[in-house]
C-alpha cells in the first residue's frame, strides 16, 4: 500500500515540491529549444529510454530484486498515462502552441487530480480550502491567458490542435498519476520509476517511427545548444523529477502532488521574461500572486491525516 505523507519526511516533501516547481516549470523552454531540431515523439522518446536504462541499471545494480509479470504490467499502464499521453502529447502541441501557453493548460491538472481522485475514492473530498485553491488557481492562469502572446511557433496556424493535445495530455496524466497510487510497483519506488520511464519511452519511440519522425532527423544536425538542452530534459526533467512525482504520489495527496501545474506557467512566463525578451505586465503579475496564494491553500487544506490506499492484487 502506498505510504501517507506522515510517514515521509516534510524536508523530503519539500525538496520533491521545488523540484516539480523549478525543473518542471524550465523544462517548457528547454523543450522548445529542443525541438528546433528533434522531432516530438523521439525527443521525449530518447530523454526517457535514456533517464530509464540510467534509473532501472542503477537501482538492479545497488542489489534490488528482479520485478514480476506484474510490476511490468503496472509500469506499462502508467508509461501509456503519463510519458507516452502526458509528457510527448504535450511535447507535441508545443510545435503549434507557445511554450507558455502549454504550461498554462497543463495546470488543469490539479483540478483533473482532484476531482478524479474525489470519485475514484483514492483521496477524500476535497476541504474548502482546497476547493478555494483550485478557483483562485485557475482565476490567475486567467489572468495570464488573457494577455495576448507574441512568442512565434514552429508550425503556425493550428493552435486548436495544440490546445485539444495539451488538455488530453493532462487529463491522462492525472488519470495515470492516479492509477500509479492505487497500484504501486513493489519495492524500490525508483526501481518502478525506471521501469516507467521505459516503457514510456517505448511507447514513444513507436509513435515517433509511425509518424514518421526518423525520416526526418538526423543526429549529427543537432548543434550543441540543442545538446545541452537534451542532457537537462533527460537529467533534470525525467530523472530527478519525475522520480520526485512518483515518489510524491505515494505520500502525499494527489491535488497536492499536482499543485506543481499551477506553478510552472509562473516559471515558465518568468524565463520567457527573462531569457526570451517576453512582455511582463500587469496581468501576469495578478496572475502570478493569485498562483501562489492558490497553492498555499491547496497545501494547507490538505495537510490532515488520510487512510491509506489498500493495494489491490491482480
Amino acid at each position: 500500500m502506498p505510504a501517507t505523507s506522515a510517514a515521509a519526511p516534510r524536508f523530503l516533501i519539500v525538496l520533491a515540491l521545488l523540484a516539480l516547481y523549478l525543473v518542471w516549470g524550465s523544462t517548457y523552454l528547454a523543450t522548445k529549444v529542443a525541438l528546433s531540431v528533434w522531432p516530438p515523439f523521439l525527443l521525449s522518446a530518447m530523454r526517457f529510454l535514456l533517464a530509464g536504462a540510467l534509473m532501472y541499471g542503477a537501482v538492479r545494480l545497488s542489489g534490488a530484486a528482479a520485478p514480476s509479470r506484474q510490476d511490468w504490467q503496472r509500469a506499462a499502464v502508467v508509461g501509456l498515462c503519463l510519458p507516452l499521453f502526458g509528457n510527448g502529447g504535450t511535447t507535441f502541441a508545443q510545435q503549434y502552441i507557445p511554450s507558455g501557453m502549454a504550461a498554462l493548460l497543463v495546470a488543469t491538472v490539479p483540478m483533473f487530480l482532484a476531482l478524479l481522485g474525489w470519485a475514484s475514492g483514492l483521496a477524500p473530498r476535497p476541504t474548502a480550502k482546497v476547493l478555494l485553491g483550485l478557483t483562485l488557481g485557475m482565476g490567475g492562469l486567467g489572468l495570464l491567458m488573457s494577455t495576448r502572446s507574441t512568442a512565434p511557433v514552429l508550425l503556425p496556424g493550428h493552435p486548436l490542435l495544440g490546445t485539444v493535445s495539451v488538455l488530453l495530455a493532462s487529463l491522462m496524466w492525472s488519470v495515470g498519476s492516479l492509477y500509479s497510487r492505487q497500484k504501486p510497483i513493489g519495492g524500490s519506488p525508483f526501481l518502478g520509476v525506471g521501469m516507467q520511464m521505459l516503457c514510456g519511452g517505448s511507447f514513444l519511440l513507436v509513435a515517433g517511427l509511425l509518424h514518421g519522425e526518423a525520416a526526418v532527423f538526423q543526429v549529427s544536425h543537432v548543434p550543441l545548444k540543442v545538446w545541452g538542452a537534451f542532457a537537462y530534459l533527460v537529467t533534470f526533467g525525467s530523472f530527478v523529477a519525475f522520480s520526485a512525482y512518483i515518489w510524491l504520489l505515494r505520500v502525499v495527496e494527489p491535488a497536492l502532488a499536482g499543485t506543481y501545474a499551477f506553478v510552472n506557467p509562473v516559471v515558465a512566463v518568468l524565463l520567457g521574461w527573462a531569457l526570451a525578451g517576453e512582455t511582463l505586465n500587469t496581468g501576469m503579475l495578478g496572475g502570478a500572486a493569485l498562483i501562489v496564494v492558490a497553492v498555499a491553500l491547496v497545501v494547507l487544506g490538505g495537510r490532515r491525516p488520510t487512510r491509506p490506499v489498500e493495494d489491490s492484487q491482480g
